[in-house]
């Protein structure tokens, strides 16, 4: 019975973790497009606006974003980079979360693939430190330090590295626990 109920957990976590994963997947290629309009605001006015044939404004937005982005400047193209590149490695972290949890649910929670899927996710967290920190650097050179110093990117610094040092010591703990499984399934 007690056994239930972390499989239950585990089930359930999975199913978030595709929703996020999905969600994120479809957010990132509207990266260039909530950039360029500076948010969701903007494009909830227009399509209330009752303009004809939406669809085709709606691609015609997209596709001017995508195009206008990288010529808008230094401080938009390095938050359009930002923001994808965030986004990227927050799908592999998903994605190496859902692994995680595939091997709990097949009952083989101390297997040497979960050692290898966290240490992904330690890396991929430490990649969205760095990024934030030369987002932040590079804004307070472009723009003010004191509003760079206080916005959520500076947060993403030591939240990501912390993440990522704790996924590097589960990494570590897990490949430990499969070596000595390993070794006392050896043992007759």
């Amino acid at each position: 019975m007690k056994q239930m109920i972390p499989k239950k957990i585990a089930k359930t976590l999975r199913v978030l973790l595709l929703i996020a994963f999905i969600c994120d997947l479809l957010i990132l290629p509207l990266v260039p497009v909530l950039v360029i309009l500076n948010g969701i605001g903007p494009l909830g006015a227009l399509v209330t606006s009752g303009i004809p044939d939406l669809p085709a404004w709606m691609l015609a937005i997209f596709i001017v974003s995508w195009m206008h982005v990288w010529t808008a400047g230094g401080y938009t193209i390095m938050l359009t980079l930002f923001l994808l590149f965030s986004g990227v490695c927050a799908a592999v972290i998903l994605w190496q979360g859902r692994r995680v949890l595939r091997t709990i649910l097949r009952s083989e929670p101390f297997s040497p693939e979960n050692a290898v899927s966290l240490k992904r996710a330690g890396v991929c967290s430490f990649l969205i430190s760095g990024a934030a920190l030369v987002r932040t650097g590079s804004t307070a050179f472009l723009k003010d330090a004191g509003s760079a110093l206080m916005s959520y990117t500076a947060l993403f610094i030591p939240l990501f590295a912390m993440a990522g040092l704790l996924f590097l010591l589960m990494s570590g703990l897990f490949g430990q626990a499969s070596d000595m499984k390993a070794e006392n399934d050896l043992t007759i």
